[in-house]
């Protein structure tokens, strides 16, 4: 059951730039079904037997062998306030690839594959209490899904860099660029900080939007000042609830006062098919996260430069 639930998985390529999205249901120990893009799951499995780590973070279970290739394995359940999954035989092993990773995902039950519209999620209230580690919510037929932030997840036990070299620090001073301002859309709260972070350090400031919704209409309300303080940038997160960043580039091109601006696509999915759809929406760039010094570099090449006699 658990591989006929991915069998389709490339018919939903063709939802993909449509802000739509496929996602995977599962639980983690009670009726509440979450979701993960299924463009993120290579495979399901019965849970393997697993290898305990020694001095380990503590929401790792530990390691399997994952088709010859050693991968960790992350108490999902765990992480987010359920009871562990570490010693539960019948757990699955959602085996991700995202942000230029391969690990695995404990998970108690899995439920079916779904179709979404990205206008129907929204980030979730604090009410509900679901933490700092559910990025959107969303109803399917009638029930209420909780899309896992599994970025953070896995942010919070594997640190990305995200400190500039020196030699692009560097770059980025020498380099005239005008104006220095870009737009940062992201719904991932970690992705936000580590951008807003990079940019510091390239003196670049930051408009920063929470998912593509908003980015647009910040855009459109920045289109209208001075050529100076508009924005000439903008780096998109692809996964994001109201308007994701294929139809936010889609919305940029088909927009006379916005369709000049740069876009990169900076997203955990990677891949030809995300290289077919930065080319299908025009966006200039893609950049899988999060590599510091490409975002630079891409960032130095497609910004303008500066004018001549410009102080």
């Amino acid at each position: 059951m658990a591989g006929a639930l991915l069998e389709n998985v490339e018919r939903q390529t063709r939802l993909a730039g449509h802000n739509r999205v496929a996602m995977l249901l599962f639980r983690l120990g009670d009726a509440q079904l979450f979701g993960i893009n299924v463009f993120k799951v290579r495979e399901v499995l019965r849970r393997p037997p697993l290898e305990r780590m020694p001095g380990a973070h503590a929401l790792i279970a530990g390691s399997c062998d994952y088709r010859g290739q050693t991968i960790p394995v992350i108490d999902l359940a765990a992480a987010l306030g359920y009871p562990p999954l570490i010693d539960e035989p019948l757990a699955h092993l959602m085996v991700t690839e995202f942000s230029r990773s391969v690990q695995g995902f404990l998970v108690s039950d899995l439920s079916h594959m779904v179709h979404c519209e990205g206008e129907s999620m929204v980030a979730p209230s604090a009410a509900l209490g679901f933490g700092s580690w559910i990025n959107a919510v969303t109803r399917i037929n009638g029930a209420l899904v909780a899309v896992v932030d599994v970025e953070q997840v896995l942010a919070s036990i594997d640190v990305a860099p995200g400190e500039l070299s020196v030699q692009m620090q560097r770059a980025a001073g020498a380099h005239p660029m005008r104006p220095r301002r870009v737009l940062v859309a992201d719904d991932s709260v970690v992705a936000r900080r580590r951008l807003v972070n990079l940019f510091q350090q390239m003196n670049i400031e930051c408009v920063v939007a929470q998912d593509g919704r908003e980015a647009l209409d910040r855009l459109h309300e920045l289109a209208a000042l001075p050529p100076e303080e508009r924005i000439n940038l903008v780096v998109s997160d692809i996964e994001m609830p109201q308007l994701d960043g294929y139809a936010l580039t889609r919305a940029i091109r088909e927009t006379p006062s916005l369709r000049r601006l740069k876009v990169v696509l900076h997203s955990s999915l990677s891949g030809l098919f995300n290289e077919a759809m930065v080319r299908e929406v025009n966006a200039d760039r893609f950049i899988a996260k999060f590599q510091p010094d490409l975002l630079a570099q891409a960032v130095i090449e497609l910004l303008p430069d500066e004018e001549p006699g410009t102080p």
